[in-house]
């Protein structure tokens, strides 16, 4: 079977029986789908739906990438338009058939380096940032202005660093002390504070919180600065609004502390790193029917390329690999390690049911309306971007990523928190695919934005760093994918993202919150 390279729809897989609209596509339109067949629209069908190719009976499984996405809610005509009125989850069932198809390893690559910070502990950096970690929201306005008070007057003489992160969010108290809620947030801020893109940090607590600052230092090890060549001498670590005096002090006391660590910051130079220490997140956010199509693979296969040079790549988000979770139990380089990923589909089954919710209320609006209809066709066009190697370890959120090649890590579909956890764990690179239009940024770690559909990235150019819907129109997935490979390289040697561009990235630190709040 070969896709007609005209038509306006496209068929993905030949046991499809729908097919996908490079463009939005008029009624009665007689579309061919291959030498063989063709169908007749009999309603509009907008870029990035479906339509059925062939007679559909009320539950019968509807066929995306040669998966099942879902079933029939009823009757379903040839040309008709297959969306949330006539498409259902409904329940699959998965054979998990653990380790039964791992891929052999790619074919090493070697030689290949990035422009890079290489920081005194031997980790390899993309950016240079200082850093105020907050413990507990009650500390995040004094965090804020220090942030504005150097930015305004000490950051300007110092052009090797990219800038001060107020690292602020709205937990840190209320929680179970010592419990699971309270040591996640620990990993999250400490993987910040220990990032290779972070030159210097400070800790800054309230003084009464649950997320006390000692607590955060000694559980995250948090000893000194690791990234200083110089350890700063008798310099607090952990500084508390309560015991300065409030927050004016505060904010002069915190100020004069961090001008002291500028200039060894600053003090760095850029040298090659080999790309096997790359360490890149994967996000897809705002997507739409196309992002399995074309941006998800592509990026699948810029990490393909990653993993042949000794890097890693996490694909994360797990409430969006479900039902697509099989495909990645089989690629398990041991059933125990695809065994974990299954324990933590089922802890997700678990904590959305004592909510009463369903993990299929995911997709989005937003994504309905750009195409997709079920968790399942959305988690089956989401893993896309974890390539095609074989899968050697799974995390839990914000653990620190220490396996090379393909990893998974167990993230909530929500951005901010996803690559929160991504970041925490270790990524110096993140790659953000989306449809409808995401402005996501990430400090202290560029985020490069890769549109599935070209109207899309035409209308939002100063937001997009690529575009992938070209693939829609006959460049192949593997050329995006290797476009991709070399933007990541560019950034990560210093090439300013479109979100550094507009400064975006200090509202998008969120560390995931999972119990309750007492």
């Amino acid at each position: 079977m070969s896709a007609v390279a005209h038509s306006p729809l496209l068929k993905l897989h030949p046991e499809d029986n729908i097919a996908i609209a490079r463009n939005s596509v008029g009624e009665n339109q007689e579309c061919e789908l291959t030498e063989t067949e063709s169908v007749t629209t009999r309603e509009d069908i907008d870029l990035g739906h479906k339509v059925a190719i062939k007679q559909i009976y009320k539950g019968e499984p509807v066929r995306k990438f040669g998966q099942v996405i879902g079933f029939a809610t009823c009757d379903i005509e040839p040309g008709d338009w297959i969306h949330s009125h006539n498409l259902a989850a409904g329940e699959l069932s998965l054979d998990y058939a653990y380790s039964t198809d791992v891929p052999a390893p790619p074919e090493p690559i070697t030689g290949r380096t990035f422009m890079g910070y290489r920081r005194p502990n031997g980790k390899a950096g993309t950016r240079n940032y200082l850093a105020i970690v907050s413990t507990v929201n009650c500390s995040a306005t004094a965090s804020k202005y220090i942030a504005r008070e150097l930015a305004q007057t000490s950051l300007k003489d110092f052009p090797n660093i990219d800038g001060i992160i107020p690292l602020v969010h709205k937990g840190g108290c209320a929680m179970q002390y010592d419990g699971e809620d309270h040591h996640q947030l620990m990993r999250t801020l400490g993987g910040f504070a220990k990032h290779p893109n972070i030159g210097a940090y400070v800790i800054l607590g309230l003084g009464c919180e649950t997320g006390q600052g000692a607590f955060l230092s000694d559980s995250e090890g948090l000893v000194q600065l690791p990234n200083l060549k110089e350890q700063p001498v008798n310099a607090p670590l952990v500084l508390n609004i309560q015991d300065i005096g409030g927050i004016a002090k505060t904010v002069k006391q915190v100020s004069a502390l961090l001008k002291e660590y500028l200039p060894q910051v600053n003090d760095v130079t850029r040298v090659p790193i080999p790309v096997s220490e790359l360490i890149l997140g994967t996000e897809c956010g705002g997507s739409d029917g196309n992002s399995g199509v074309t941006a998800n693979p592509a990026l699948g296969i810029a990490s393909d390329l990653l993993v042949a040079h000794g890097a890693t790549s996490i694909l994360g988000e797990t409430s969006e690999i479900y039902g697509g979770e099989h495909l990645l139990t089989r690629r398990a380089i041991t059933p125990e390690i695809g065994k974990k990923l299954i324990e933590r589909i089922r802890w997700w089954e678990e904590y959305t049911g004592k909510f009463g919710v369903v993990i299929d209320n995911n997709p989005s609006p937003g994504n309905k309306r750009g195409g997709l209809t079920t968790i399942y066709e959305k988690s089956l066009g989401a893993i896309a971007k974890g390539g095609s190697t074989a899968l050697r370890e799974v995390y839990r959120f914000a653990e620190p990523v220490t396996e090379k090649g393909f990893v998974i890590m167990d993230t909530p579909g929500y951005d901010p928190a996803s690559v929160t956890g991504m970041v925490a764990g270790g990524a110096n690179v993140v790659a953000f695919t989306t449809g409808r239009g995401s402005c996501f940024g990430c400090k202290p770690v560029p985020s490069i934005k890769i549109s599935t559909n070209t109207p899309m990235f035409e209308r939002m150019e100063d937001d997009m760093d690529l575009d992938a819907g070209r693939i829609l129109h006959g460049t192949s997935v593997e050329q995006v994918g290797r476009e991709i490979f070399e933007l990541i390289i560019e950034v990560a040697s210093g090439k300013k993202t479109k979100s550094e561009v507009q400064g975006i990235g200090d509202e998008e630190f969120c560390p995931w919150s999972i119990g309750p709040v007492l």
